[in-house]
């Protein structure tokens, strides 16, 4: 008897949905909605892993929010629940609030912590995501100008160890286009803030060797000091800021590099110039 009213409860579901609703039969009720959002659901790093997928699509009523939108993956995966609180989410390549409405067509995704007057962007300004090992001398090349009296640079490079083991290799993975726009905005801030010329910031992705550059920015300017200050600034709001995550592997196996959630602002540095 058990057995012939749970299929009577599954064919009553199972006729919602095949009438362009989504709702479920409980406690005596059939509770039924209207699917009036769909989103596209991305999902990054470990997260990716966890969830088995690195896109989705998902169905949602009118009313939803970010929220609900994890809340749905997580009650199917214990393991993405449980980092619900280190989680960032983005709607549209914009981080966004966990009770922000979602509307039909909004891209979302879910990240782990990041690895990580303005004056207009010039065209000489660089931005890049690259695959192909970074060549530090070309770029500071290419930021110089005859007014220019200093050119900084800082190049991260991938090292031997993390956390006391060895590592073999890392491998890169971003939220390309989020990633591309949130350097732009570092390249607007640093504007702001200091007085330089050109600036130059590159990441790569993918695997990475031992000695190879992983990050690399070049700023020029007038004077030293201002060159100096953007490029800490700079390399500093990298890491908390852009969607890009790093994944250790060792003789021992793998695993990701802990993140940092955004602030939502930009760290001012310590002693900040415009000279």
């Amino acid at each position: 008897m058990k057995a012939t009213f749970s299929q009577a409860i599954n064919h009553l579901n199972r006729s919602l949905a095949s009438n362009g609703a989504v709702g479920e039969f409980v406690a005596g009720q059939v509770r039924r909605y209207n699917v009036c959002v769909q989103v596209r659901v991305l999902f990054f790093g470990m997260l990716r892993e966890i969830v088995g997928r690195a896109e989705d699509a998902a169905d949602l009523p009118e009313t939803a929010c970010v929220e609900d939108l994890f809340a749905r993956y997580g009650g199917k995966n214990p393991r993405l629940a449980a980092l619900r609180s280190s989680v960032i989410a983005s709607v549209n390549e914009e981080f966004a609030e966990w009770r922000k409405p979602l509307a039909p067509g909004d891209e979302v995704a879910f990240l782990p912590p990041v690895s990580g007057g303005a004056r207009a962007a010039t065209a000489e300004d660089i931005y890049e995501l690259v695959r192909a090992p970074i060549q530090a001398q070309d770029f500071l090349e290419q930021v110089k100008a005859p007014a220019d009296g200093a050119v900084a640079a800082f190049e991260g490079i991938v090292r031997n160890n993390y956390k006391g083991r060895p590592t073999l290799y890392l491998e890169y993975e971003a939220y390309e286009p989020m990633a591309l726009r949130k350097m732009r905005e570092i390249g607007a801030e640093m504007r702001a803030r200091f007085a330089i010329d050109r600036i130059a910031i590159l990441h790569r992705l993918g695997r990475l060797e031992i000695g190879e550059t992983s990050v690399l920015i070049v700023v020029s300017a007038p004077h030293r000091a201002a060159a100096f200050d953007a490029c800490r600034f700079a390399i500093d709001t990298l890491k908390r800021t852009v969607p890009i995550w790093k994944k250790e592997f060792s003789t021992d196996g793998s695993m990701w590099a802990e993140g940092e959630l955004p602030s939502g602002k930009p760290p001012a540095p310590r002693d900040e110039s415009t000279s």
